[in-house]
C-alpha cells in the first residue's frame, strides 16, 4: 500500500515511521506537525448467492486475474455498512439485486491488508444486466462450477464448504486467514 511522500496536513517533506506516544504499532508520522499516517485494511464485501440450487458467479473483466470466477464482491465504500457494500458489488458485478440472510465468512489477508466479508444471500430480481468488471455472470450447478477458474482458493473453499452446508441443511459462521499462506477455517 503506497504511503504519502508529504504531509497532508502541514505540506512538509518530513515523513518517518516512528511510535507514537501510547500507541503499540509504529505509525508514518510528520516530525513537523506529528500527523500521524494510519494504514488500516481494505474491506472486501460480497455473497453468496443461491437460486434453485444453483450458485452465482461473475467473471472477472479486471485485473488481477481477469477470466476467472468469483463470488460478486468488492471493496465497501465510505459511509456504507458492510450490508449495503455487499448488495452494492452484487447488484454492480451481476446486476441481481439481493437479500442477505445471514452472514457466512470473515477471512483476513493480512500480507495485503484485506479482509472480506462474505454473507448468504437470495436472488430477488436478475436484470441481466451487469458492469465493466464483470465478463460474464452464471448461476451454476455445483457440478458444473468452474473450480479450476475460481479467482482466490479461500473463495473456492468457502464456495465448497457452502455447499456441503446447504445439502446438510445447517450452516456455519467462519473465520479464517492465509497469514501463513496456508488457508485456515475455524468454525
Amino acid at each position: 500500500m503506497p504511503s504519502p511522500s508529504f504531509c497532508p496536513t502541514c505540506g512538509g517533506h518530513d515523513l518517518g515511521h516512528q511510535l507514537p506516544p501510547g500507541d503499540t504499532h509504529e505509525r508514518l508520522m510528520c516530525r513537523g506537525c506529528g500527523y500521524i499516517h494510519y494504514i488500516n485494511p481494505k474491506i472486501i464485501a460480497g455473497c453468496i448467492i443461491e437460486q434453485d440450487g444453483k450458485y452465482l458467479l461473475c467473471q472477472r473483466a479486471i485485473p488481477p486475474r481477469p477470466g476467472t470466477w468469483t463470488l460478486p464482491a468488492g471493496f465497501m465504500e465510505g459511509g456504507e455498512t458492510t450490508e449495503e457494500a455487499a448488495l452494492r458489488e452484487v447488484w454492480e458485478e451481476s446486476g441481481v439485486r439481493a437479500e442477505i440472510v445471514s452472514p457466512y465468512s470473515i477471512f483476513s489477508v493480512p500480507r495485503i491488508s484485506e479482509v472480506y466479508i462474505i454473507f448468504r444471500a437470495i436472488a430477488l430480481e436478475i436484470t441481466g444486466q451487469f458492469g465493466p468488471e464483470t465478463l460474464a455472470y452464471t448461476f451454476f450447478a455445483p457440478e458444473d462450477i468452474p473450480w479450476d477458474s475460481i479467482y482466490y482458493p479461500a473463495i473456492r473453499q468457502i464456495l465448497e464448504r457452502y455447499i456441503e452446508e446447504r445439502q446438510a441443511g445447517v450452516y456455519g459462521m467462519y473465520m479464517g486467514n492465509d497469514d501463513s499462506g496456508k488457508i485456515h477455517f475455524m468454525r
